[in-house]
């Protein structure tokens, strides 16, 4: 498993994380037996990074993790969580001192830790990231001690540029995938030159280019891609990217033709993700252990040729771009 240096923090992570959305909740029904075992090979096979949330299944994805890597014991991946969506309504108001507090502290108890690794604001609202008194206080919990680093995940990409103006954000974490290319343009440059690490989030478009879905299919009433195709739960660009499905499809079918000999379409779109130096780390969701290691085999292929990076251009030119290009 190739590494990459985590922004400014002296760590180093492996290139294929663990998503850990999947394990806790909205996506259909979860087996916690199998999403131990998928983390347990992940880590296994050299994964040494793992992204959750306090609201991932109200805390159950932060408990299973520590569950794991208790069992496993010696070193201890990098871990990182959020806080901020246990908001009922999202307002820069919520992100108050206390509130920040408790939130962490809920985190340390769930994840059986002293210190969180990484604690990322959970896509607050844009007009929290024109408050500097918000990073200020990220920045005293992590002159405490609650917290090693800090960053952000964002929905836009305007929170991402004006995110890491200040200077103690270690990370962003922003979708990126082959259905929505705006960070690229300007974005991860400006990651790159202030050293902040970039983890790329939906990099399978909720599933949709994993080639394995049609226009029957069906999902659970409790998975978002069922409840929040118009973004009904929350923003609609975490559901499938913001792509409305039957042009995914399409999509997806044009793009099937770039698959190299031997992987699949999964593994294309995630090696493609890496193509892109400023790319810290991808973090695919898995609940199976086969999902895990096919999701880590991506980072084995060959670097694709400059035509099918051309070619997956020009499809999202043609089909993507219009419905979510300058929504994000």
């Amino acid at each position: 498993m190739r590494s990459s240096p985590f922004g400014r923090t002296g760590r180093n992570v492996s290139q294929i994380g663990f998503g850990a959305w999947a394990i806790g909740a909205a996506w259909g029904a979860v087996d916690d037996s199998e999403s131990v075992a998928a983390l347990h090979a992940a880590l296994d096979a050299g994964l040494d990074f793992i992204d959750t949330a306090d609201v991932y299944g109200d805390g159950h994805s932060e408990r299973l993790i520590a569950r794991v890597l208790k069992e496993r014991g010696g070193p201890r991946p990098f871990v990182a969580t959020k806080a901020g969506r246990r908001l009922p309504q999202q307002t820069v108001d919520g992100y108050s001192a206390q509130n920040l507090e408790d939130w962490i502290d809920r985190s340390l108890r769930n994840l059986e830790v002293e210190q969180l690794d990484l604690l990322q604001l959970h896509c607050p609202p844009t007009d929290a990231y024109y408050h500097p008194e918000v990073f200020e206080r990220m920045e005293r919990l992590v002159e405490r001690g609650k917290v090693a680093h800090y960053g952000v995940s964002v929905e836009r990409v305007e929170e991402a540029l004006k995110a890491i103006e200040y200077p103690a954000v270690a990370s962003v974490q922003i979708i990126f995938n082959m259905f929505r290319l705006r960070p690229a343009e300007l974005f991860f440059e400006q990651a790159r030159r202030r050293q902040v690490a970039v983890i790329a989030r939906v990099p399978l478009a909720s599933g949709l280019l994993s080639g394995k879905f049609g226009p029957d299919t069906r999902f659970q009433a409790d998975d978002h891609r069922q409840f929040n195709r118009k973004g009904e739960a929350f923003d609609v660009g975490e559901t499938f990217s913001g792509v409305p499905y039957e042009v995914g499809l399409e999509a997806v079918e044009a793009l099937r033709p770039l698959v190299p000999q031997g992987a699949t379409l999964a593994q294309l779109a995630l090696r493609w993700i890496l193509m892109h130096e400023a790319v810290t780390v991808v973090i695919p969701g898995a609940r199976t252990p086969q999902q895990a290691l096919a999701n880590i085999g991506a980072a084995q292929l060959p670097a694709l040729p400059e035509s099918t990076m051309a070619a997956a251009a020009e499809v999202y030119a043609r089909l993507i771009r219009p419905h979510v290009h300058q929504r994000w």
